[in-house]
Parts: structure tokens; sequence; C-alpha cells
């Protein structure tokens, strides 16, 4: 993977990807792209995202797995941008219990009894999807924030 930082305006991308922030995964139709929003999890210098029955970006990634992902965490209060883009592909994987689960736990907490009933028990109807980045740019995009 390719990492490409300003030295001076840079942070650390494995903390910031511990986060529950909102990804958006950009794929392709033909020449027509499109944005889906997401919750993921980063491991081994990889993202995982479930893919559910209503989601239409697996079929688009075993289309064209060349894909991008977007990753901002953002505070106007505090003047805070920071923002991670990454290249790569993304494959179709057979959906993995112990991966989504720590996916979700990250957003909806350690206790499964207190997620919505959507999110529990999730099974091989789902898929995940599974992107390995090329490039990845990480940038501090900071500013003053008013007082």
């Amino acid at each position: 993977m390719k990492m490409i930082r300003d030295k001076r305006r840079s942070f650390d991308l494995d903390t910031f990807l511990k986060k529950p922030l909102f990804a958006h995964l950009s794929t392709a139709v033909s020449d027509s792209p499109r944005d889906s929003p997401v919750w993921f999890q980063w491991e081994n210098n990889e993202i995982w995202i479930i893919g559910t029955s209503s989601d239409t970006f697996p079929d688009r990634i075993k289309r064209n797995p060349k894909c991008a992902i977007g990753i901002i965490d953002f505070d106007y209060r505090k003047g805070l941008v920071l923002h991670a883009g990454f290249r790569g592909r993304g494959t179709v994987e057979p959906f993995n219990k112990a991966i989504a689960n720590r996916l979700l736990s990250k957003y909806l907490g350690e206790d499964e009894l207190k997620w919505d009933p959507r999110f529990r028990d999730l099974d091989d109807r789902n898929v995940l999807i599974r992107f390995v980045p090329e490039t990845v740019v990480v940038r501090d995009q900071s500013y003053l924030a008013p007082k």
C-alpha cells in the first residue's frame, strides 16, 4: 500500500480508523459513479464492510472491483478535519460473523443485546466486502475554530 502524507499535516491512520466514523464507498456502473455511506472495520491493512441483501454495491464490485473509500472526522467546534482517502480493489467475500461482530461492536457497543434488532444475528444471506487499498492519502486539513 502506497501511503501519501504531508508530514506537516498528517495524523496516525490506525488510531483514526478505530473511531466509529462513516466511510463513503465509491463504485461504478459503466462510467457512472455511485456512493454508499457505510460502516467499516480496519484489520490487517484491509477495510471490511458488511453488504446486506438490500445493498447494491456488492454487485457493482463483482462487475468492477476498482473502488475508492473516503473517511472524514469533522468537528466544526474544534476546527477538526481529518481525511483519509483510499483507492484500491474490493472483493465480495462470504459472510464471516466474527469480522461482522467486531465491525458492529465498534458502532453499537459490545453488548449485542442492546443493538437494534436489524443488526443482531446477521447470517450467510449477507456478504462482506474486502477492500485492499493500493494507495491512501492521509491529510489533516484542520483549521482554527471560530471563538
